[in-house]
């Protein structure tokens, strides 16, 4: 019931993400979707220790209602001369 319920929610852009910036890499992150927010909430300190242990930095969250088009963004233009972490993460981008 509850996978369906986020499904929903998240069809119309009502479900919660955590959503995750870096400078290096530069990147945002999107973790989710959750029915609600204390349950984003509840997740988001082990998507930062995984950032964490790759060497992320300046690492900020947001937990937010949205419908994000892609789950990682990077922006290779910003990160010239940035090479690549190895990791757990390192696929998605």
């Amino acid at each position: 019931m509850n996978e369906l319920l986020t499904g929903f929610l998240s069809s119309i852009g009502l479900a919660w993400w955590v959503e995750i910036t870096t400078d290096s890499p530069r990147c945002v992150y999107y973790f989710g979707p959750f029915p609600n927010k204390k349950m984003a909430q509840s997740h988001q300190s082990g998507y930062l220790e995984d950032l964490e242990r790759e060497g992320a930095t300046n690492i900020k969250i947001t937990i937010k209602r949205c419908k994000p088009s892609n789950l990682t963004i990077y922006d290779e233009k910003a990160d010239v001369g940035f090479n690549k972490m190895p990791g757990v993460l390192s696929g998605q981008y």
